[in-house]
């Protein structure tokens, strides 16, 4: 289990009466991901030299595949994953829908008679889709969806035209589930003055979504997909230009977009070395993919860093010289030590405050995965799922644009990165002052997915005949994220 120092936001309670009160975080002795079926696990050992450092010369973290991503010129990790997943012709995401599973229709729960047969059902469903998964807000549809628009209703200020945007909206389930509860059971006017936007970077989901949401005649007109990459400022700019757009109160949605995002790999050869930067090279003699290990210059990284090792009085956490016996110890017995920062969540958040500086967000993700083979401290899933049966990678440059890579969420960091594009933490840092005025903090709540549901959503409509019941008992390793700014909040 991961601990965490204490946070500086604050004494860390659960009280749904002061909702978005921060919370602990905690790890789950059980955990399950419909996505794939097999666990992973493999050790490793990398090789290394002085400097700019490559692993060329060895078999574990190189790939004969993905050269479509990487050129003559190394890149950093985050990119590398970003081509991955996202490239136009040979990414995962741009392949085609086939990534995400779409249900004709909703799941009767109720003439299921538990565990052996939802999971039976569950089966049968994978087997005639040829699809590498499906998405909580899709198995548990519509009733997902409209514990996340009760939700919005419950904190919004209806007072101002309801404004959604949700990132990465998959195949248009969420949105069209949402809007059907606020056009079932908003007043009127809410409905008819709402617009509903999606920021999908696929444009095949984008094609997708259009479909699922037209279902409904009268959504069309409130609902539109932009098709680019919502973590790219200079798609905001619309919003940015319009002086009223931006002051005006709105939401963001975020479904399993986390765990997919790009993350950059930091490297140290020993217990106290300082640590270092992973590209991703290609050989020029093979095409084969391998790690080159720089010292520490991207901005990105050290911010990602500055927000993770700042303590409770908002002072870094320098690099202090290592004792003696430390030194003695880690030449003795080197252990490598590799951490995959969420540099892809930073750069998304700082953009989405910066276009929508009153956004309120709801975020849901996996906050930690099983069995992880690739090495690291927050390392990802990678997989490959084809004819019905899943293949595991034990290295992220495994990846050719047929696998799934992603990443389990740390709630406590996402908080703190959170904090930080707000400008309430940066502020602080910059300034080493705690008693700082600038910017105001977020009120946020970390909660399991079983707590939300019950406290949003109808719970009942997921249970079985004998009371099991899959969205409360199956998704014990998934929590739901909301923030909102202070000065929506009385």
């Amino acid at each position: 289990m991961q601990v965490h120092p204490p946070s500086p936001f604050g004494k860390k309670t659960l009280n749904l009466k002061t909702l978005f009160q921060p919370q602990s975080p905690t790890t789950p002795e059980m955990a399950y991901t419909y996505r794939y079926s097999r666990p992973l696990v493999q050790s490793y050992r990398i090789l290394h030299k002085l400097h700019a450092v490559s692993s060329c010369g060895q078999n574990t973290f190189s790939a004969f595949f993905s050269t479509e991503f990487v050129g003559d010129t190394p890149v950093l990790v985050r990119d590398f994953i970003h081509s991955a997943l996202y490239h136009p012709d040979h990414g995962y995401f741009s392949q085609s829908p086939r990534s995400v599973g779409v249900l004709d229709r909703g799941i009767n729960f109720h003439k299921l008679q538990g565990r052996k047969a939802y999971m039976s059902h569950l089966e049968n469903i994978y087997k005639q889709n040829d699809v590498s998964w499906f998405t909580p807000v899709e198995l548990f549809k519509p009733w997902y969806a409209h514990g996340i628009a009760e939700a919005i209703l419950r904190t919004t200020n209806l007072s101002f035209p309801l404004k959604i945007y949700e990132i990465g909206g998959g195949s248009g389930t969420c949105a069209k589930g949402i809007m059907d509860y606020i056009m079932l059971n908003a007043p009127t006017r809410v409905y008819n003055n709402m617009s509903y936007t999606s920021v999908e970077i696929s444009s095949s989901l984008a094609k997708k979504q259009l479909e699922t949401v037209g279902e409904v005649g009268s959504h069309l007109s409130k609902f539109k997909v932009e098709c680019r990459d919502a973590a790219d400022r200079s798609g905001w700019v619309l919003v940015l230009k319009t002086g009223d757009a931006e002051q005006q109160p709105c939401w963001v949605i975020m479904l399993e977009v986390l765990d997919n995002l790009p993350h950059d790999l930091i490297y140290s050869e020993n217990q106290v070395s300082p640590w270092m930067e992973v590209w991703v090279e290609k050989q020029q003699d093979s095409g084969k993919l391998c790690e080159l290990y720089k010292p520490m210059q991207d901005p990105l990284i050290k911010s990602c860093l500055d927000v993770l090792n700042v303590d409770k009085d908002f002072k870094h956490q320098g690099i202090r010289e290592a004792s003696f016996p430390s030194k003695m110890w880690s030449k003795i017995f080197p252990k490598a030590k590799r951490c995959w920062l969420p540099t892809g969540c930073l750069k998304l958040l700082e953009t989405l405050h910066g276009a929508l500086p009153k956004m309120s967000m709801i975020a849901s993700d996996f906050s930690y995965l099983p069995d992880v083979k690739v090495p690291g401290e927050r390392a990802p899933l990678v997989s490959t799922k084809k004819d019905g049966s899943s293949s595991d990678h034990s290295s992220y440059l495994d990846a050719k644009g047929d696998a799934d890579i992603f990443f389990p969420t740390d709630f406590w960091l996402l908080e703190r990165i959170d904090h930080y594009s707000s400008g309430w933490l940066k502020s602080r840092i910059e300034s080493y002052d705690r008693s700082s005025k600038k910017g105001k903090k977020r009120r946020t709540i970390t909660l399991d997915t079983s707590v939300f549901m019950e406290e949003f959503g109808l719970p009942t409509k997921t249970k079985t005949k004998d009371g099991y019941n899959p969205l409360l008992e199956d998704f014990i390793n998934t929590k739901f994220y909301l923030s909102v700014p202070t000065h929506n909040t009385k």
